[in-house]
């Protein structure tokens, strides 16, 4: 055992150290709890390590043999570590993840008991999957969900438990979580990549990664203040709340120095995650008052949603520890920024060669070019896929405004390169007649919803609670269709240089519409991209049919990506989850409105009138106008309050009829009920409610406000 895990395992149990021992050098941190390719090069007979790296690198059968010395080793390392049980780790279609935990130990017989874990346990493992969403893809008797250890993504420790990342699928197969569809993305594109280098007569290369890093905002709230906001707890957005007289007009929260207790919550938040393997790399406060940003080094795209899972989870747990909450919703306040994850993608080698980096010759610039046309194909013929990855009843609250793209997908590329890709398709350059160029160097539009920012593309439209599986396995298979197009007709292509000019050029000339280097903002493009033939999927009601259109489908079964029955579940499972979220907010209005606000207005309103009442007894000529212009105004908004809230519970009646009819259409047309009319209630709720909060007394409103939310940790 090492200095540094003997370190570790005090610290776990409390031991009182020096000063001096306490002190422990990130290198050493770095990892620690991961059963890393260093932990298992060290652990592992060289041949079963071999066999492993194999299997990890192509995807090869391990056998028995070689599992079962992994699984001993893997135990023995995590007992080491104060293990005491094992879970594989999955990622449901709920957006987070999940994990049951069995302990290591196994009876004798004799009264005692040994630590055991068998092959059998690593590779494969049973939840009951009665109660996680799968759209039908099994009976409601079948309670059967397997997991299947994923070798790419290390193993870790974390508290008393070995987690194993895995797998989620049904027993006939069917994926049922995040993770499956994004490993047979990366194989799709895996596979149709190679296709192209081996045109570029590059053999060298055994494979190519689609990789992927996130960027993380979120919210840190005060546990007080928080626990006062039912609102807050149950839906994590604000569903309340006159605007603070100071919000994030001065710019002084984006970049500015970082509040001791917000420092020292980063600090322990950096160190849990670096003992986990998480390359945490940036961290700073973000646009809106109360709002951060998390950045990790990218990686492959499975190991990279992994550790943004991991994150996502140890940032709210470590928060509580610091009498805080993070919130991740995408909208948690109205008015100011909201939050997003930027995910960021590119392609690598085996080699480690970026294929979305410039090259130094015109041979390598037209491979590049070919790989970026690509991209943009990609994103031209499958915008509809693209929006529906980042659609949510909460991102839908956020997108089009503040640091947010709007729902219109587009792609920049900057200046210099628009001028290049527009020079080839005018026939003013060739492609492998093109001198070295740099990484392009115009400002990044920060409106853009796909950017290439030099060497990688930024899509920057994910939802912060939304998990970077989606979105990365929507552009793996897309990417994966066009690399697909350009192998067929390069392949057997007489003058290959020629045809790749000609190919680049006619690709750049049928999806330029997607291309716009402009403010994605403004009126004039939702205008100039009605013309461009663009969607504009405002929300998710509205993108997600386009899920079932034949083209998608096709697609997702040619790559094996998804079957039918596959993404019809999923369609199912978008709505059932968009109905539910927004009948659990309107819920929350309806009884805080009644319970609550209508009761502290009337509460003042009451006061205002005695008081009035009061200084008449005394003072015959009082006008008393504060006191019976506030209180009339109070009673016409209750009043209306009284009307709308009787209208949303109306509209949710009619919800809860439209929810008994199981069918297909019944859910769409649910969701859209939802869209168009519950939250149209809500809203004219919201109006009335938050100029009550203006005109009662503080002593009176039961909640914090947003200036009590937003700066209440210092």
């Amino acid at each position: 055992m090492t200095a540094t895990v003997t370190y570790y395992i005090q610290r776990q149990k409390g031991i009182t150290m020096s000063k001096k021992s306490e002190k422990i050098k990130l290198p050493e941190m770095f990892g620690m709890m991961v059963f890393s390719d260093h932990v298992m090069k060290e652990r592992l007979p060289h041949d079963v390590y071999e066999a492993l790296h194999k299997t990890i690198q192509d995807g090869s059968r391990l056998d028995a043999g070689a599992a079962d010395v992994v699984a001993r080793e893997m135990k023995n390392w995590a007992i080491e570590l104060g293990a005491t049980h094992y879970s594989h780790w999955f990622q449901p279609m709920t957006g987070i993840t999940a994990e049951k935990h069995d302990s290591f130990v196994s009876p004798t017989g004799d009264g005692r008991a040994i630590m055991e874990f068998s092959s059998t346990a690593l590779v494969q493992g049973e939840a009951d999957a009665s109660s996680l969403p799968s759209g039908g893809l099994r009976a409601t008797f079948e309670a059967r969900g397997f997991t299947a250890w994923d070798p790419t993504s290390y193993a870790f420790v974390r508290g008393n438990t070995l987690y194993i990342p895995t797998a989620y699928c049904s027993h006939a197969g069917h994926a049922l979580d995040e993770k499956t569809p994004l490993l047979r993305s990366m194989q799709a594109i895996n596979t149709q990549a190679l296709r192209i280098l081996r045109l570029f007569n590059n053999t060298d290369v055994t494979a190519v990664k689609a990789m992927a890093g996130a960027e993380q905002e979120y919210f840190l709230i005060d546990k007080a203040m928080f626990e006062k906001r039912k609102d807050l707890m149950y839906t994590g957005r604000t569903l309340f709340g006159a605007k603070s007289p100071k919000g994030q007009e001065l710019d002084d929260q984006y970049y500015g120095a970082i509040k001791p207790r917000v420092s020292a919550y980063m600090k322990a938040l950096d160190e849990e995650l670096w003992k986990l393997g998480v390359p945490a790399k940036t961290k700073h406060n973000e646009s809106a008052p109360a709002q951060h940003e998390l950045a990790a080094v990218y990686t492959t795209t499975n190991l990279a949603t992994d550790h943004n899972q991991l994150i996502m989870e140890i940032m709210q747990s470590i928060a509580k520890d610091h009498g805080m909450i993070c919130t991740l919703h995408e909208k948690p306040f109205d008015g100011i920024n909201g939050s997003g994850k930027h995910n960021n993608w590119s392609l690598e080698t085996s080699d480690g060669i970026n294929l979305l980096d410039p090259g130094e010759t015109p041979h390598d610039n037209a491979q590049f070019l070919l790989f970026l046309v690509a991209v943009i194909k990609a994103v031209d013929d499958y915008q509809d896929l693209l929006r529906i990855s980042a659609a949510s009843a909460g991102n839908d609250c956020r997108l089009g405004s503040g640091e947010a793209p709007p729902a219109i997908i587009s792609v920049f590329v900057g200046d210099e390169l628009y001028s290049i890709l527009n020079a080839i398709e005018n026939n003013e350059q060739s492609t492998t007649l093109l001198p070295s160029f740099s990484k392009d160097t115009t400002d990044r539009n920060r409106t853009s919803p796909f950017a290439f920012t030099g060497n990688k593309f930024e899509f920057r439209m994910v939802g912060a609670k939304m998990s970077v599986a989606k979105a990365n396995t929507v552009i793996n298979t897309a990417v994966a269709e066009s690399l697909r197009v350009f192998a067929d007709e390069l392949e057997g292509k007489e003058d290959f240089d020629a045809a790749v000019n000609n190919l680049i050029k006619e690709t750049i000339k049928k999806h330029k519409r997607i291309l716009f280097n402009g403010n994605s903002y403004s009126d004039e493009w939702k205008s100039e991209a009605k013309k461009r033939g663009l969607l504009n999927l405002c929300t998710t009601p509205d993108a997600l049919p386009c899920m079932l259109e034949e083209k998608n489908i096709s697609l997702y079964e040619k790559h094996k990506v998804f079957s039918r029955d596959e993404i019809r579940s999923r369609y199912e499972i978008g709505l059932e989850i968009y109905c539910k979220l927004c009948n659990i907010e309107a819920v929350t209005m309806y009884k805080l409105v009644k319970k609550h606000i209508l009761p502290a207005c009337c509460a003042y309103t009451a006061e205002l009138c005695s008081a009035a009442s009061a200084k008449r007894a005394f003072l015959a000529k009082a006008d008393c106008r504060f006191e019976r212009e506030t209180a009339k105004r109070l009673s016409e908004l209750t009043d209306s309050l009284h009307k709308r809230i009787a209208e949303l519970y109306d509209e949710l009646s009619a919800a809860e009829r439209l929810h008994a009819d199981a069918s297909q259409s019944a859910l769409l047309t649910n969701a859209h009920h939802y869209k168009d009319d519950v939250l149209f209630k809500m809203a004219q709720i919201r109006e009335l409610t938050d100029e009550a909060e203006l005109l009662t007394a503080r002593k009176h409103w039961p909640f914090p406000t947003y200036g009590d939310l937003l700066f209440s940790v210092r």
